[in-house]
């Protein structure tokens, strides 16, 4: 209820999040990238739980956006995933760096933890800030706090404890990345972790960032 009640009241002192579609739900995209790459194993149970737990009214399913179109910029949260390496477009590049940088959010997330794609990634993400732009999340931002209090991040295979990285702009975190991955394959019927290391309470993770990202 504590929860309920501060997302409410963040909700009057910013006003309505930040874009929404027609019928007044908030739409979330899955990313088309590296021209015909996207997730077919991200799980979308955080979005379920999202409108479970808050005020906030989430679509339940993802709407697949590809990078390179101006669609993207119709969406307030997106989130891209993959198993190998890949290399964006000029397009697909220029479309995303605008985007982070005029209020959007992706979450990022190496599919069974996979080194090449978290490879290709951090390259990207180089290029287009022109430095070693991701940087560990501290478990005391406030990310870890927004729905669900989170105090570690459990590994599936391993008894250690992961970490996210992340970019800011202007104080405010507009990437969240995970090289053991935010999958949550557990909740998607047909997919696995592969061998991975997956984050096993990725969905609490990731409901506190869809909730980090249209609060904040």
């Amino acid at each position: 209820m504590r929860y309920l009640l501060s997302i409410l009241f963040a909700l009057c002192l910013i006003g309505v999040p930040k874009t929404r579609g027609d019928d007044g739900v908030i739409q979330c995209a899955n990313l088309i990238y590296a021209g015909t790459k996207t997730s077919r194993c991200f799980s979308d149970q955080f979005l379920t739980t999202m409108q479970q737990k808050t005020a906030i009214p989430a679509e339940r399913r993802f709407r697949s956006v590809k990078l390179s179109s101006d669609e993207l910029f119709d969406y307030p949260f997106v989130m891209m995933t993959g198993e190998s390496s890949f290399f964006l477009s000029t397009k697909e590049r220029e479309n995303l760096q605008r985007y982070l940088e005029n209020g959007g959010f992706l979450l990022a997330s190496a599919g069974c933890s996979n080194k090449d794609w978290s490879r290709s990634f951090r390259a990207e993400m180089k290029k287009m800030f022109n430095k070693e732009a991701l940087e560990e999340i501290p478990m005391e931002h406030p990310l870890f706090r927004t729905v669900y209090t989170i105090d570690k991040l459990e590994l599936s295979k391993s008894s250690g404890e992961a970490s996210l990285e992340g970019i800011e702009i202007d104080g405010k975190l507009v990437v969240v990345y995970s090289e053991e991955g935010l999958n949550d394959t557990s909740n998607r019927a047909g997919c696995c972790c592969c061998g991975g290391n997956e984050i096993k309470n990725a969905m609490e993770v990731n409901v506190n960032i869809l909730s980090y990202a249209l609060l904040y």
